[in-house]
Parts: structure tokens; C-alpha cells; sequence
């Protein structure tokens, strides 16, 4: 039970930093310079972290256990730090651009679910996308 809130608590946590420093990022700095800052410190952390944790075969093993997925990841990532960087220098409100591109994700998400994941979508879930629908209507309504 524990894991299951502090995961999400800490995803909320780093959003509100992530959204935070996206915005704050001064205007006229070279978007891929910062991108390379960024990821610099992220490999950092990752790599003392990674000196830190348990590892069945070892530390060198454990990158053959890797599949497609990270170096995708990677290239997502890159994308994902770009659009709402220049989505915030486009001008997207921090209060409104990360609720846009969330719903619209969460959207975009569920036939991804069901069909690949074999997730089920019940009456309840149904409503609740089409509530966001709506929010995302009215959200935009100028």
C-alpha cells in the first residue's frame, strides 16, 4: 500500500517541479542547451542510484536484461521535454498546458489499453473520459 501512494505522490511531486523549471526556463536560453543540462544531471542521479541498488548479475548485467524500450524512452523523453518547453514559450498558461496535454494523453491512452494491454473500460471509466472531453471543451472555450 505504501508503494501504490508514493509512487503517485512522488510523479505529482516531480510534475509540479517538472511544469515549474519548464516554465521557468529563461526564454532566450538554447532549448537542447538546457535539454543537455538536464539530462546530464538526470544521468548523474541515475548513475548513484544505480551504484546503490541490488543487481542480480551486476551492474554490467543489468544493462544486458534491457530491451528497445529505453532507447525509445529516450527519444520520448527528448520530445516530451521539448513540447512543453516550447509549448510554454508559445504562451500555454502552466495551469492550463500540462491539464490540456494530460487529458488529451489520458485519452489517447485507453485504446492503446485496451487493445495492447487487454485492460477493461467499464461504464464508470466511459463517463469519466467523456467528462474530460468536456473539460478539455471548456477548458479551451474562448
Amino acid at each position: 500500500m505504501f508503494m501504490y501512494v508514493f509512487s503517485i505522490v512522488l510523479i505529482v511531486l516531480s510534475n509540479v517541479f517538472y511544469n515549474i523549471c519548464q516554465k521557468s526556463t529563461p526564454e532566450k536560453a538554447n532549448p537542447f542547451s538546457a535539454l543537455v543540462v538536464t539530462y546530464f544531471t538526470a544521468a548523474v542521479l541515475s548513475s548513484m542510484a544505480l551504484l546503490f541498488t541490488k543487481h542480480d548479475k551486476g551492474i554490467w548485467g543489468s544493462f544486458k536484461q534491457l530491451n528497445w524500450t529505453s532507447i525509445v524512452l529516450g527519444f520520448s523523453i527528448v520530445g516530451l521535454e521539448f513540447g512543453y518547453l516550447m509549448a510554454y514559450r508559445a504562451g500555454w498558461n502552466i495551469s492550463v498546458g500540462s491539464l490540456v496535454a494530460n487529458i488529451i494523453l489520458a485519452i489517447v491512452l485507453i485504446p492503446i489499453g485496451i487493445i495492447f494491454y487487454k485492460e477493461g473500460f467499464e461504464v464508470n471509466k466511459i463517463m469519466g473520459a467523456a467528462f474530460c472531453i468536456i473539460g478539455l471543451i471548456l477548458i479551451n472555450r474562448k
